[in-house]
């Protein structure tokens, strides 16, 4: 069975940036695929992939890293538990339905790659509470207690949610010059990190040579919106990455170039470790190399 979730930590903590990946777990477990009625690879399309070897070199830059094994497709801890959709999920409550729930994209997505529809029928109540119980609470209770500790020993954190984002979700988004995105910064149009962090997280991305937007296609979901609280010195951003730039999408996986965007993104991950985000983030500055 896939994990809930790693935690890999420095030996000494000394970024107050946390980097996590809820989407890029690639262990099905048997028996979904078993209850699926499209195919793994068709599954594995929702995945952030390889977001989480993008990442496994911020613990050397002093700072955190919240990984899980469980699919998106399985539980979506971008999503609250209560984001139940009663079109697949038996005895769900209809009332209050959102978006993303009537898209079909709930705690327990119901679809996968252009709205095919994942299972044969409707599952039980136990088996979302189940999910939940096992997957969702243990990884948000993780997320929750590394941003806490980074609040008690610095006294600000900064989150960086870090997703990609399929390369036709893009189509439509050409910013001034005519050019697409590779980056979009979610800040929940300014209410989930401060003005100065998301300025300072655009700039090391554009130093990289990054096209970088904010909030358009992606503004951020439920875990900036849960998280980003930045008058208590608690900054959440959701970061997406477009995935043609490493990925071939239809294959799921690495580019022949993934190696050089590793290291191009080890040099995002040093930048943005070594931010100095300031007294409860009111000023903010690039520490010292």
């Amino acid at each position: 069975m896939p994990i809930p979730f790693t935690l890999i930590q420095p030996d000494t903590i000394t970024s107050p940036v946390v980097f996590a990946s809820p989407h890029s777990g690639r262990d099905y477990p048997p028996d979904f695929l078993v209850m699926a009625r499209v195919e793994a690879q068709v599954l594995r399309s929702s995945e952030d992939a390889f977001v989480d070897v993008l990442l496994q070199d911020a613990p050397r830059f002093g700072a955190s890293v919240l990984t899980t094994d469980v699919p998106r497709a399985y539980v979506d801890f971008n999503r609250a538990a209560d984001e139940l959709d009663p079109a697949l999920i038996d005895g769900a409550p209809r009332a209050g339905l959102n978006p993303r729930i009537a898209s079909g994209l709930g705690v327990l997505a119901r679809v996968v790659a252009n709205g095919r529809e994942i299972y044969r029928g409707k599952l039980p109540m136990a088996e979302a509470e189940r999910r939940i119980r096992r997957y969702w609470t243990p990884y948000h209770g993780a997320l929750a207690r590394v941003l806490q500790q980074q609040v008690d020993r610095f006294g600000r954190v900064l989150l960086c949610d870090m997703h990609s984002m399929p390369h036709e979700a893009l189509t439509g988004h050409v910013l001034r010059g005519g050019v697409r995105p590779d980056v979009v910064l979610g800040d929940r149009w300014g209410s989930s990190a401060g003005r100065e962090v998301v300025a300072a997280v655009e700039e090391i991305l554009r130093g990289a040579g990054f096209v970088v937007a904010r909030n358009a296609p992606f503004a951020g979901a439920y875990i900036a919106q849960r998280y980003g609280q930045p008058s208590q010195g608690i900054h959440a951003l959701q970061i997406e990455i477009d995935r043609a730039l490493y990925l071939d999408e239809a294959r799921v996986e690495p580019l022949p170039g993934f190696e050089d965007f590793r290291v191009v993104m080890r040099g995002v991950i040093e930048k943005l470790a070594a931010l100095d985000l300031g007294q409860g983030g009111a000023s903010l500055d690039l520490a010292a190399e």
